[in-house]
């Protein structure tokens, strides 16, 4: 397993408790911190969090937030860079599970949040990584959900273990540290949204021959309508193999003519929907050409890469990764324009039964 390590009291309790675990449990532990480059305290920052996993005789390695960082959206944008370095260090490390610090009152600052417009989600305990493609078959466990903060703060100082406060936790130009500073007045935040379970609809739904999926239209109509909308929408990120949500309105239409006995044919977030009497497909839109979607791919020889989302291919020899003709499915061809032989993987069907809560534990 690896558990992402910020220095900051939550996730160096959870490292503190994760390495006791391990040990009794004879598990590996990787301890991996993400330097944002955003700070400059950041390079003291991650060598703090290499010695305090020294101290503890665990595995340590330093990812950091290369590149130009963009003007507006920057927490958003260091949460995504965050979760695909560790993702990405999980899997080269063998690890299926990334242990991640979210206490208590990160679900109430989720809730305050969206009660402001936010659209960020209530953290849950188990769940894969938000990243696509780059957490494909890795899950992230938050086992202190129902810790408060403080309580962790009172447990560290009593065992002298001193954490670091990041100054941008008080920022208030930005809605987390809004929303805490909200709770720490005495802001009441709403309940925790009602969560459907949409993993019934997955387990319903089957690969379609062409790397969609496929499901019967009875199974929609006769499901809750929150759960139906759940599922569409995670069946429209999966059969496009795109990473960001449809807007909740669209989905919301979606999810109303899906239940109805309307047949059509509907495109939402790179996916192509086609809604026959007895079944509902998912695919993937080969509109997207125009949009400069499906794009070829060019590996090495032995080298494993995801294209356009949806297919994992690794070749023997060097190759590229194109679209067939009037086809999303991908062909892989060598310099000599003929097909190269590879081994093709598509992901929607396994991504859909992840992101609807099928997987309820560490895979074997």
């Amino acid at each position: 397993m690896a558990v992402a390590l910020s220095g900051g009291g939550d996730s160096l309790a959870l490292l503190l408790v994760g390495a006791e675990w391990a040990s009794r449990a004879g598990r590996g532990l990787l301890v991996l911190t993400v330097d944002h480059r955003l700070r400059p305290e950041s390079a003291d920052w991650t060598q703090a969090c290499a010695a305090i996993a020294h101290r503890l005789n665990l595995p340590f390695r330093a990812l950091a937030w290369e590149g130009e960082k963009p003007s507006t959206g920057l927490p958003a944008a260091a949460r995504l860079a965050r979760h695909r370095l560790l993702a990405d260090a999980a899997r080269q490390a063998g690890a299926r599970v990334v242990l991640v610090g979210h206490t208590a009152d990160d679900g109430l600052e989720a809730r305050m949040m969206r009660a402001e417009g936010s659209t960020t989600p209530e953290p849950r305990e188990w769940s894969p990584s938000p990243a696509w493609p780059e957490g494909r078959g890795v899950f992230l466990l938050r086992p202190m959900l129902d810790v408060r903060r403080a309580d962790i703060r009172d447990w560290l100082r009593m065992r002298r273990e001193p954490w670091i406060d990041d100054p941008a936790n008080e920022d208030t130009h930005y809605a987390r540290p809004r929303a805490r500073r909200a709770l720490a007045l005495g802001a009441r935040p709403p309940g925790a949204a009602s969560r459907a379970p949409a993993a019934d609809l997955a387990i319903a739904c089957r690969a379609d021959p062409g790397g969609g999926l496929e499901i019967a239209r009875e199974a929609l109509r006769a499901a809750p309508t929150d759960a139906v909308a759940r599922f569409v929408s995670a069946a429209c990120l999966c059969a496009a193999g795109t990473d960001r949500p449809p807007a909740r309105s669209k989905i919301e239409r979606l999810t109303g003519r899906l239940r109805s006995d309307e047949p059509f044919t509907a495109s939402l977030a790179g996916a192509r929907i086609e809604a026959g009497a007895s079944q509902v497909r998912f695919l993937r839109e080969a509109g997207e050409f125009a949009r400069g979607g499906l794009a070829p791919l060019g590996l090495q020889a032995g080298e494993t890469a995801v294209w356009d989302g949806r297919f994992e291919v690794t070749v023997q020899r060097a190759a590229e990764i194109r679209a067939a003709p009037r086809s999303t499915w991908p062909l892989v061809v060598g310099s000599d324009g003929q097909l190269v032989e590879a081994e093709i993987r598509p992901l929607a069907y396994e991504r859909l039964l992840a992101a609807c809560g099928v997987l309820e534990r560490e895979p074997a």
